[in-house]
């Protein structure tokens, strides 16, 4: 199995869970009664840990120092092999108090840049045998190292390797495949003044020249990814919409897949692609306070994880479950007026869309006109839809049981003794409803119609 060797700056990330119903006495703040305090590895330690889950080689090079916080550290990095170097420096802790999925504030102690540390001889052996490298740079000094730097470069231009900047740290070394500035950081290094994507692409131009680096992808949160090669236009690689309170860990999440897909041999436009919905797939299972129950996700669409997951944080948050399902083949008016009315009766909407081979069942041997997983790309770029679910059966009665929506709601004036569903809803609390239904616009007229145009 191939070794990608993550090599940068560790830090020790403490959250301090609990819940918020007063406010002090002393000052109008509130007060957060611990339930949980959870400490794990940051920086290039979390980067390692996020490779090490998805069932990656991985081996993490960097430095530590021998305070208190450091044993605690090293605690949360056991399983990761791991080559360290001393450093004099206090190891570096943030602590993040939240009340339920709010952040609070957050701590920072011991953050100050150091000295540029020293760098071991075995740990240059162990950069030395990656087949791909992360440099995740926390502005510590150690990507200023100079044999670092110049074994680093020696590397580039034979395998991939991936560096994940920090305003405070070091440039880049030359050659590097991908170099993974977000946008905040990627304006400030240019020296750009923002302006979304063209301000974006502007910096990336600019750090491309200045870097030497084979792409600069910036990365833009909801937006995605802005993909810059060395040679060939700008791609920008939109990201599915999730829910989420915390992006925190999101660029290591992009970074570690990043450099996974590149090892596998993935051109750039397919790693950041891969990369931006994996990190989506992150922060929609609940980020880094959900790193210990995360599973690799895919992308929002027809994937069951994510709508799950989606209806899961919407029921932490206090707020309503709708869901509404059928076969969508052929999206039209009546469809849109349908799922609008559904969303406003709650906080988010899940559609459960039966498979082709249900639609099959239904409708016969001509349908469906467009592809299951067409017809899930679609209802998920609606506004208005914020998961899909796609079940095989005749009846959408095993995805609700694994949904449990609060609301299920129906197109249509039917009873409720003719909607089955209605009473496996009821058994968990959930309450069916209709909502207009629109005869004129339907996907057997449509069709109708296109078959005569040809």
């Amino acid at each position: 199995m191939k070794t990608i060797v993550v090599v940068g700056d560790t830090l020790l990330d403490t959250d301090i869970t609990g819940s918020a119903q007063r406010l002090s006495p002393d000052a109008p703040v509130p007060v957060v009664d611990v339930a949980d305090v959870g400490r794990r590895a940051g920086g290039a330690g979390l980067a390692a840990r996020m490779l090490e889950r998805d069932g990656v080689q991985v081996h993490l090079v960097t430095v530590l120092s021998d305070d208190g916080a450091s044993g605690l550290l090293r605690t949360a990095l056991a399983g990761i092999p791991l080559t360290s170097g001393p450093s004099d420096a206090p190891t570096p802790v943030k602590t993040r108090i939240r009340a339920g999925a709010q952040a609070v504030v957050r701590f920072d102690e011991g953050c100050a840049p150091p000295p540029v540390p020293a760098v071991t001889a075995q740990m240059l052996a162990a950069v030395a045998a990656a087949d791909a490298v992360l440099v995740s740079d926390y502005g510590r000094g150690l990507t200023a190292n100079p044999a670092l730097r110049e074994l680093l470069g020696a590397l580039a231009g034979r395998i991939p390797v991936v560096w994940d900047p920090h305003p405070a740290g070091a440039d880049p070394v030359p050659g590097v495949a991908a170099v993974t500035p977000n946008m905040t950081e990627a304006l400030q290094a240019a020296g750009e003044t923002p302006g979304g994507v063209p301000a974006g692409l502007r910096a990336a131009e600019r750090l491309l020249a200045r870097w030497s680096s084979r792409s600069v992808v910036v990365t833009m949160g909801a937006q995605g990814a802005l993909a810059l090669p060395a040679a060939g236009l700008a791609q920008v690689l939109p990201a599915p919409r999730i829910r989420e309170n915390d992006s925190c860990g999101a660029g290591d999440r992009f970074a570690a897949s990043l450099v996974v897909r590149l090892l596998d041999g993935d051109g750039l436009e397919a790693a950041v692609e891969s990369a931006v919905g994996t990190a989506a797939s992150f922060l929609a299972a609940g980020g880094v306070a959900a790193l210990d129950r995360e599973e690799t996700l895919p992308v929002l669409g027809s994937d069951v994880p994510d709508a799950l997951a989606t209806a899961a944080l919407i029921r932490e948050r206090g707020g309503t479950v709708v869901a509404t399902g059928g076969c969508f083949d052929l999206l039209h008016a009546g469809h849109a007026r349908t799922l609008l009315a559904a969303r406003g009766l709650g906080d988010c909407l899940i559609v459960c869309l039966n498979s082709d081979d249900s639609v099959r069942r239904l409708k016969g041997e001509a349908r469906p006109i467009i592809g299951a997983e067409d017809r899930a790309e679609l209802l998920q770029s609606l506004e208005c839809v914020d998961g899909v679910l796609v079940f095989e059966e005749d009846t959408p009665s095993a995805v609700l049981e694994r949904l449990r929506p609060d609301i299920w709601v129906k197109g249509g004036d039917y009873r409720e003794d003719q909607l089955p569903e209605a009473e496996l809803i009821r058994s968990w609390g959930g309450e069916t409803v209709t909502v207009p239904y629109h005869p004129a616009r339907s996907t057997t007229a449509l069709a109708s119609a296109l078959a005569k145009v040809g």
